[in-house]
């Protein structure tokens, strides 16, 4: 393995009033890939919650200067933090590039923290400390279930 495979990429982290608009285009490109096109969910990605205050972006760029992977850690009221639209590009998984992410996210919001997670990425979020904290359900399809991070 080269120096250049073995070092971490950068993550980049920024508010909405931070991001530059080739950064921004190219965040929602990557959500848009892998949730609408990808998992076929015709769905509202452009919610509003990008643009709130205390909402951070934070994603990692690939040797070609794209977007490869990201999440929105949401800031909910001041009571807790909601890690979402954690996507990767297909070309870009296995690398352990979303763990970086998550890692930082949680190190940044502190517990508690919740996600709406994928019911077949339970296991990757529990690996972090969330647990399941409450009644799944089916969105586009695809079931999912409400997870919490707490201290301890």
């Amino acid at each position: 393995m080269s120096a250049r495979e073995a070092r971490e990429p950068e993550i980049h982290v920024a508010t909405w009033d931070e991001l530059d608009a080739r950064s921004l285009y190219e965040i929602l490109k990557l959500r848009s890939d892998v949730f609408v096109v990808e998992q076929q969910c015709a769905y509202a990605d452009i919610d509003g919650r990008d643009i709130e205050t205390g909402a951070r972006h934070m994603w990692i760029d690939g040797d070609e200067g794209r977007v490869v992977s990201a999440l929105r850690l949401l800031d909910e009221d001041g009571r807790l933090h909601r890690i979402g639209r954690v996507a990767t590009a297909a070309t870009h998984r296995r690398r352990g590039l979303a763990e970086l992410l998550m890692r930082r996210a949680i190190a940044l919001a502190g517990p508690p923290i919740v996600v709406s997670a994928q019911a077949h990425l339970e296991q990757w979020y529990a690996a972090f400390g969330f647990r399941e904290s409450g009644a799944r359900w089916t969105e586009d399809g695809i079931e999912h279930c409400p997870m919490r991070f707490d201290a301890g």
